[in-house]
């Protein structure tokens, strides 16, 4: 079972930008689709953007515009780009496979804070 290390997370006010990046532990080649998820606390665990293969990014409604998802298959990676931050993006960010699989381990994902 493919596994996913998230980092990139810290501390921006609002306006700012983060990058954040997923690395699998195995080839990402021939997943169809891989997401970023986010968690805040005391919500559920939310899709924030997926990348699916032939087809253009979808972005959840509050994000849309402003984060962009990218996939380096030849690296292994996932990105996400986070511009335009606002204090209500402040979660736990996650990447794992779209949909997830049931049961299936998710990372420590990477804390990020927006915050004056």
């Amino acid at each position: 079972q493919v596994q996913f290390v998230e980092s990139g997370g810290g501390l921006v006010q609002p306006g700012g930008s983060l990058r954040l990046s997923c690395a699998a532990s195995r080839s990402i080649f021939d997943i169809y689709a891989m997401g970023w998820y986010r968690q805040a606390p005391g919500k559920q665990r939310e899709l924030v953007a997926a990348s699916i293969t032939g087809r253009m990014p979808i972005y959840a409604d509050s994000v849309n515009g402003r984060f962009t998802i990218s996939r380096d298959n030849a690296k292994n990676t996932v990105a996400l780009q986070m511009n335009g931050l606002k204090p209500e993006d402040t979660a736990v960010y996650y990447c794992n496979l779209n949909p997830p699989p049931l049961g299936g381990s998710w990372g420590q994902g990477t804390q990020v804070t927006v915050s004056s």
